[in-house]
């Protein structure tokens, strides 16, 4: 029984010294370290006011048509995430619908998860997106290439992708970082349309008919977060999303 818990508390050990090398590792980058010097004593303050503690999970939901991307915060005691900012997109590309292959321009929409921090972007800062995941794959098709390489980005340029000012991205990568640093492995990035109300459901499909099976599919989803404030489980099943 002493060697059983004596190794579970050392997993244990190295599981929370790999959480907190995550935040030591990224503060090693000049660009981190001056975000963390300019931002973090700013934004720790209103974490604290908004009762989220020293450890807090997050979500990102973006919407393209209104231009924002909100973060939504969740203490380690807390049931439920509640909206802690909202960030102007800095500059738009394509229209709304998914992004279907390689170079059409389009900025995706589905259910993703940030898979890259880099601290060295060509965009100052920038936060990976894991399109195309398996229904974007789906919808491209197997003759065609979907494109990649989706980013949350400074310097408010973007072909696809969403992008802030240098300011914005530091205060979002940072609070990224945080998360990472608290143990959450996946950090979803909901990406839509627009705020998927019926009302704004039945404007838009007016006007693209063609994205009606996937926008409703998106709008579980999206009507599932704001009623429960609760991450839904996503599954990626034959090609389509699954909310459950």
């Amino acid at each position: 029984m002493k060697l059983i818990c004596l190794t579970f508390l050392l997993s244990l050990s190295v599981m929370v010294n790999a959480q907190n090398n995550f935040k030591a590792t990224q503060i090693k980058f000049e660009r981190v370290e001056k975000a963390y010097n300019e931002k973090w004593e700013d934004l720790k303050k209103f974490v604290k006011a908004g009762g989220y503690g020293d450890d807090f999970s997050m979500v990102i939901n973006a919407y393209k048509t209104e231009g924002k991307l909100e973060i939504w915060l969740k203490g380690k005691t807390d049931k439920k995430f509640s909206l802690f900012r909202t960030y102007d997109f800095c500059a738009h590309s394509g229209t709304i619908g998914p992004k279907v292959i390689e170079g059409d321009g389009q900025t995706p929409e589905g259910f993703y998860y940030i898979n890259v921090f880099n601290p060295m972007s060509s965009f100052h800062l920038s936060l990976g997106v894991n399109y195309p995941n398996n229904v974007d794959l789906a919808r491209t098709g197997k003759d065609r290439k979907p494109g990649g390489d989706i980013y949350i980005h400074g310097n408010c340029v973007t072909v696809g992708c969403i992008p802030l000012t240098d300011e914005k991205i530091k205060e979002v990568y940072i609070l990224g970082v945080e998360a990472r640093n608290s143990g959450q492995e996946k950090i979803p990035v909901n990406i839509y349309p627009f705020k998927m109300t019926d009302g704004n459901m039945k404007k838009y499909l007016a006007q693209f008919p063609a994205q009606g099976s996937f926008w409703k599919i998106l709008q579980v989803g999206y009507l599932a977060f704001e009623k429960n404030k609760v991450s839904p489980k996503i599954d990626e099943v034959k090609g389509k999303y699954v909310v459950k």
